[in-house]
Parts: structure tokens; sequence; C-alpha cells
């Protein structure tokens, strides 16, 4: 299989036929085989009943249909688990993203690249609700991972499978795969992609996935900098913390022992105290992360979604 599509699905019951015809338009004239994977991700529309219709009348077609609503990196990770593609293409459901600009994206992968990102440009959204956050928010995003992209939230991206295969993906972190990827060494670039209004159903996003999404940045700048060696974080938190609270009771000490200074009740002593029991348990913390770290990679992974049932194979129209 040369080319694995993956879609993530979630009450979009309107659109999944227009983009079905789209993918075959746009994958068609490549002389490519492929396939396109429609994960849905819990739908209480009628996008699941849509999906196996149309599975019937396209053999490329597979449909991962999960038991209740996991979130869209997990539909992600599922449909990277089944893909076969030698390369592997993400995008929306929603209609918003083009799939005539998947060979623009598949021409990019082939100047040497491990992963081509999409850059939706210009933003069809509103500006202040939902460009100017994300604006901010990819900067900041370059920032802490060192991954200079102008658009982390698009989701249209083309990868390599062997690098796909090694990402695991949980909680929202399926838009920081650019920075996953290149701290296993892939090769990243950045292309402008069209993105359309939505014409149907309506945004998933809220301010509370905001602040999951920087929760899960902080995650990622971790794993990315300190999974393997834990202890350089807490380590040097508990050193700082100790160092300052031995400072401290020095200086308390010498003038207890030279200028006879009464310090039993001063609130200096108690801080040194604190500072030095703090740095003390965060040097505990960083051993512990070591070893949780060790266990970590060479536990057996345990996938973040159950599925309900497969569909592949449906007969040609």
């Amino acid at each position: 299989m040369d080319l694995s599509v993956i879609v993530p699905v979630y009450n979009e019951e309107e659109s999944l036929e227009p983009l079905v015809r789209e993918l075959r338009s746009a994958l068609d004239p490549l002389g490519r085989s492929y396939e396109f994977i429609l994960v849905d991700d819990g739908s209480t529309d009628g996008s699941y009943a849509c999906l196996s219709r149309l599975h019937k009348m396209e053999p490329r077609m597979k449909v991962l249909r999960f038991k209740r609503n996991f979130g869209q990196t997990a539909a992600v990770a599922a449909g990277l688990a089944h893909a076969q593609g030698k390369i592997i293409v993400t995008m929306d459901g929603d209609g918003q993203n083009d799939p005539k600009d998947i060979p623009a994206l598949l021409a990019k992968l082939e100047e040497g690249f491990d992963l081509v990102s999409g850059w939706r440009s210009p933003r069809q959204d509103p500006f202040w609700s939902r460009q100017f956050p994300s604006l901010i928010a990819n900067r900041f995003i370059s920032w802490m991972t060192q991954v200079k992209l102008h658009d982390y939230g698009c989701t249209l991206k083309a990868i390599r499978s062997e690098v796909a295969k090694e990402i695991k993906l949980y909680g929202e972190m399926h838009r920081f795969i650019p920075a996953i990827a290149y701290e296993r060494g892939a090769k990243i670039a950045e292309i402008k992609v069209h993105h359309r209004p939505r014409h149907w159903g309506k945004s998933k996003y809220g301010i509370a996935r905001t602040f999951r999404v920087v929760l899960d940045l902080l995650t990622v700048k971790f794993l990315l900098s300190y999974a393997t060696r834990p202890l350089h974080i807490f380590g040097l938190i508990g050193l700082i913390s100790g160092g300052g609270g031995f400072l401290i009771g020095g200086y308390l000490t010498m003038q207890k022992i030279f200028y006879q200074f009464e310090i039993g009740g001063r609130p200096l002593l108690l801080l040194a105290v604190l500072l030095i029991l703090i740095g003390f348990q965060f040097i505990i913390m960083g051993l512990l992360g070591e070893m949780l770290a060790r266990t970590y990679h060479e536990s057996q992974d345990k996938p973040i979604y159950v599925i309900k049932e497969i569909l592949e194979g449906g007969e040609s129209a």
C-alpha cells in the first residue's frame, strides 16, 4: 500500500459523502495504491450509518468505530495503528481541509522530508475567537518545542510510515506530532494549504480544550527534554532549593556564633529548613523519575482507545 489517509470523524454526517468523493478525485490521478481510514469517534448523529453505507460502495475505505468518544488524538492513534500505507496523511473530516492539497504534501515529502505539515492560509475562521489565539499558541509552542511552525493546529499532514508508527499519542497530543517526530530525528517541512469555510456541523473547539492543550504542551516539553533524564530537571530544582536553604542556614549560623543573635524564633530559619527539605524531596522525585522512565521505556504499550467494530473490504460500486 502506497498511501493511507486517516480522517477522524465526530458528528460530521453531512460532510462525509462529499469528503469521500473529493478523496477519490484527488487520489485516483496519482496512480498509487491507497486506502482511506475513517475513524468514527463515538458520533451521536448519523455519521456511522453514513460511513457504513459509503463503505459498501468503496473497497479502499476502512471504517473504525469507537465505543464512545475518546477524542481526536485517540482517533488519529487508531488510524495510525491500522494504516498500511508507506506514507500516511491525516486530515479533518469537517470539510475545511482540501483533499486537493494532498499531492502537494506528497511532492514536498519526496524532497527528502519525513513529515510535511499544512499551514492553513488564509484561515477561514473568526479572527478574535480562533485566529488570534491560534497565532499566540503557535508562537508559544514553537518557542517551547524549538520546532518552528506557523500552524500546529492544522491536522492536514503527510508522514512517512516508519516515523508515524513510532509516535505514541494521548491527551491532545495529535497537534504536537511534528515536535514529537522531530525529537526522533525526523526532517520537518511546512507548506501552505487551502482552508475552506465550514459548511456543515459546528466546531468542537472551546476554551476548555485550550487549557488541555496548554497542559499537554508542558507534558510534551518534559517528554522531549527530560523523559530519559528526569533527574536533570527535578535534581536541578532540588539543588537550587537545597542550596538556598543551606546558604540561609549558614548566614544565620554565622550570626549566632559571631554576634550572639537569637535565631530560634526567626522566620528566616524556618524558610531555610523548608528549602532544604524541599530540595531533598525534589532530588528523591528525580531519582524515582529515573526508575519510572526505565520502566516506561521497557514496558509494553497499551492502546488509548477501544474499537467496537471494523469494516473493510467493501464491494466496489
